[in-house]
């Protein structure tokens, strides 16, 4: 498997991919072109994609879907469960808390955190909200490897800081702020009102067309 030079937008798309053989129950193999139409990518991507990382495809048939179901998960480190740490339980985060699709995915949040008092000691959808200088303790116990950001912009970088020092190297980033973290760590930045901006350009590039 060669795993170096992978572009990033590679993994996504392995997402998607491993979505649409989910929804492919009509037969045990499925082409590169099948998966074009599921995914919307042109099927000499998804074969170049899947390339990268070994030879699945059966000549004249194409891919067992059961076995590259597996393949993906592997791949991608989510054929087991992993546990998440959630910081910031505004509405944001508590949304995230009992958002059901992570479980599916093997994906838990066993811990949550915020600095607001009134917050701290209460539970949600099972999951208890700690202080935040629990972090440290809270993260070896419970092992976990991610950790999501779901902070004001004037807290992420301190919030990112202290998830570094408690041992997270994933970190998913809900600030508009980009934190610096150091090498090691990777950090996955989503602004939502970036998205919803680029939403807007293209209405109105629609509407003058």
């Amino acid at each position: 498997m060669r795993t170096k030079n992978i572009p990033k937008l590679t993994i996504p798309r392995l997402s998607l991919y491993y979505r649409a053989l989910l929804e492919s129950r009509g037969s045990a193999f499925i082409s590169s072109e099948e998966l074009s139409k599921l995914t919307q990518f042109s099927a000499a991507q998804v074969r170049k994609d899947l390339t990268y990382f070994g030879e699945f495809g059966t000549p004249g048939k194409g891919y067992k879907i059961s076995g590259l179901k597996e393949e993906i998960l592997k791949i991608l480190g989510t054929g087991r469960e992993c546990n998440i740490a959630l910081i910031g339980a505004g509405n944001l985060g508590l949304a995230l808390l009992a958002y059901r699709g992570f479980a599916s995915q093997g994906f838990r949040i066993v811990a949550a955190f915020d600095s607001n008092l009134s917050k701290i000691g209460k539970t949600f959808e099972g999951v208890l909200i700690r202080g935040i200088n629990e972090l440290p303790r809270v993260v070896k116990s419970e092992n976990i490897e991610i950790a999501i950001a779901a902070v004001p912009t004037q807290a992420a970088q301190e919030v990112v800081d202290k998830l570094v020092k408690s041992g997270i190297r994933a970190i998913l980033n809900f600030a508009p702020l980009r934190p610096k973290a150091p090498k090691g760590v990777e950090i996955l930045n989503i602004d939502l009102s970036i998205e919803l901006e680029r939403l807007a350009y293209f209405l109105k590039r629609n509407k003058k067309a």
